[in-house]
């Protein structure tokens, strides 16, 4: 009876907050985790999923706007967008430094995305071996661990402004399964530092991360690449400003694809020269069927 009356005022919330989307929740071991999507939708039998999660400190519902371009594609392209929420606003990724409750209480992520991508499957009968997950920040980190510790429930991931952490900092126990990468990470971010440092975010201790190059090249040497990557410039999206998107791709047949999008003069934030889920999003549709 509590889950029914705490489901339906969550329902209630999300609909005075947003026309779109509800918020509902899962109990996980214990502990209630939300989600938010927009049931409003409609995908067609064998849909991809996409999990677009937050930040740290942020929350499902408020988030939800920035899955707009991505969420415009959801008929036309047979993807359902997702929106997990992490505990108490932050997710137990791989940081161990982490002070964060999620971290320090040691929740079940796995648990929860396996019960969402079920819920989801028998929901909306999408394709379970096209589930797909991408992030900001913390959401980024979360997207790592995904591919880190379900690879068999992850098709691939895309991490934004986010670095993987160092070898002293790094709590997840990694099946070492190759697996399509996506990183985005900016050259003056301050809080997820390009070159790997001290991650800074007010309230929480997060520890240090790698540099974006380690980040990159353990991909993409778990998948079986070496020597250097092919280079391209993207589209300049916005010449109001002074930020320029240089495209690193690791690419071959019957090997996963890892691609880092280094936006030189990038802070941590979403950028006006491309929609990064989007981006996400057209990364994850060359996965599909290889």
């Amino acid at each position: 009876m509590f889950k029914q009356l705490f489901s339906a005022f969550l329902i209630l919330v999300a609909f005075s907050a947003n026309a779109q989307h509800v918020l509902d929740s899962l109990l996980i071991d214990g502990h209630y985790r939300v989600y938010a999507y927009n049931p409003s939708v409609k995908v067609k039998p064998g849909a991809s999923m996409v999990f677009v999660m937050h930040g740290s400190g942020g929350e499902p519902l408020g988030f939800a706007r920035r899955g707009a371009k991505l969420e415009s594609l959801s008929e036309s392209e047979n993807v359902l967008v997702v929106y997990p929420g992490g505990y108490k606003k932050y997710w137990n990724e791989c940081r161990k430094a982490s002070t964060a409750v999620a971290n320090t209480q040691n929740l079940n992520e796995e648990a929860f995305f396996n019960a969402l991508i079920d819920l989801f499957a028998s929901k909306y009968k999408i394709n379970k071996k096209q589930v797909f997950a991408t992030g900001f920040s913390g959401g980024g980190h979360m997207a790592y661990k995904l591919a880190l510790t379900m690879p068999g429930k992850i098709r691939a991931v895309s991490a934004i402004v986010a670095n993987l952490p160092t070898d002293e900092n790094m709590d997840c126990t990694a099946m070492n399964v190759p697996l399509p990468v996506m990183i985005t990470n900016g050259t003056a971010d301050q809080t997820n530092p390009y070159n790997g440092g001290e991650v800074t975010t007010p309230g929480v201790t997060l520890g240090k991360v790698r540099s974006t190059d380690q980040s990159f090249q353990y991909w993409a040497k778990l998948d079986g690449y070496s020597g250097e990557p092919v280079k391209s410039i993207m589209p300049d999206g916005d010449t109001s400003n002074n930020i320029t998107v240089e495209k690193y791709t690791y690419q071959k047949k019957g090997k996963p694809e890892v691609t880092l999008l280094k936006v030189v003069n990038g802070k941590h934030e979403f950028v006006t020269d491309f929609d990064m889920f989007e981006e996400s999003w057209k990364f994850f549709k060359r996965q599909i069927g290889k």
